[in-house]
């Protein structure tokens, strides 16, 4: 890794258009209590990027992306954010909050499983923060989509007919302009690891909708980090997803007039802790949110966090990644989802 490297990068980046939204750079903190409840000295070193401390409206990793899309939206003469996830999004929270920082509408297109969700966790902030929702019907536990492209069209049809103009945020703001904000978190993480003359082996984090994946991973080809982004899946929707991060990375480094394209080959998503569907706590995500809790006072989320927290702690388990290696993980947020019914009835009466 080399200061020259995302010195190039953060040049590129700030050619784009950014308004600040979000607290940066956030810290790289060392685990070594949580080192030591996985096996101490025969435990690799392990670092969190706190990317759940960015503040935008309960912080998470969206900030960054947003700090582009918002930027993008002004510079076409939006008035109104669009987007979509699931009832629990915390992409939707988050674009919320940012529509509030830019003075702008924001409505949301959430999907959920009834027609009446608990009003709890990120759909509370939602309310808060003044978004219109309307809610869709999931039609696939795996995946986090409903019925939502004809909403969405409606909603930004409506907009204009009311004299506004729409911008619409694909879900998980992934797009080539999204996917600037973790193209320049790589060039943050990696100028701290240079600063600090740590060279890990993984970069572990929650892998949804890829934004984040074609940014973490195209960035760290881009930086010449020393580290493989490791990509964990929370939902179904291979190989699309796959060909959506390495498209949209592409169309970053066309915007950012970078030479280099992301290949598949860089990719890596693994697809073995996602349990039963998108959203659906898993019994080693459980105990990872108590364990990091516990040992670290991190708070972790059922959907995300904690999925990529047990494939880390898994590997941890089984050898794969070695007592004289170093592995950051990348927290990404999502507190809120803890406050809601389902996650104290996935926990259960006896937390461990």
């Amino acid at each position: 890794m080399t200061i020259r490297a995302t010195a190039r990068v953060e040049a590129a980046l700030a050619t784009r258009p950014r308004v600040t939204l979000a607290t940066l750079p956030t810290p790289l903190q060392e685990a070594t209590r949580l080192r030591q409840a996985l096996g101490g000295d025969s435990c690799p070193r392990i670092l969190i990027k706190r990317d759940d401390l960015t503040s935008l409206g309960l912080g998470g990793n969206k900030a960054r992306k947003l700090e582009y899309l918002v930027a993008d939206a002004r510079a076409q003469g939006a008035t109104t954010l669009i987007t979509t996830g699931a009832v629990q999004s915390n992409h939707a929270r988050m674009t919320a909050a940012a529509a509030c920082v830019a003075g702008m509408r924001c409505v949301l297109v959430l999907t959920a499983t009834n027609d009446d969700p608990e009003i709890a966790g990120n759909l509370l902030l939602d309310k808060l923060y003044g978004a219109t929702i309307r809610l869709v019907p999931s039609i696939d536990p795996m995946l986090a989509v409903g019925q939502d492209e004809a909403v969405v069209a409606e909603v930004a049809a409506g907009e204009r007919a009311a004299g506004r103009v729409p911008y619409v945020i694909p879900v998980g703001g992934s797009s080539g302009v999204g996917v600037c904000g973790y193209i320049g978190g790589s060039a943050e993480l990696v100028d701290q690891l240079a600063n600090a003359a740590i060279t890990p082996s993984r970069l572990y984090y929650a892998s949804g909708s890829r934004g984040t994946q074609a940014g973490l991973t195209f960035g760290a080809k881009l930086c010449e980090a020393p580290y493989q982004a490791y990509g964990v899946a929370v939902s179904a929707g291979e190989p699309e997803k796959i060909e959506r991060a390495k498209r949209i990375a592409n169309e970053a480094a066309a915007l950012l007039k970078l030479p280099e394209r992301l290949e598949l080959s860089d990719l890596v998503t693994d697809q073995n802790f996602i349990g039963e569907g998108y959203g659906i706590p898993t019994k080693e995500g459980l105990e990872a949110i108590a364990l990091f809790a516990r040992a670290e006072a991190l708070l972790l989320d059922p959907c995300y966090t904690s999925k990529a927290a047990a494939a880390m702690i898994r590997h941890i388990r089984d050898g794969e990644i070695h007592a004289d290696e170093t592995v950051v993980f990348l927290h990404t947020g999502g507190m809120p989802a803890l406050f809601t019914e389902d996650f104290v009835k996935a926990m259960g009466p006896g937390i461990p």
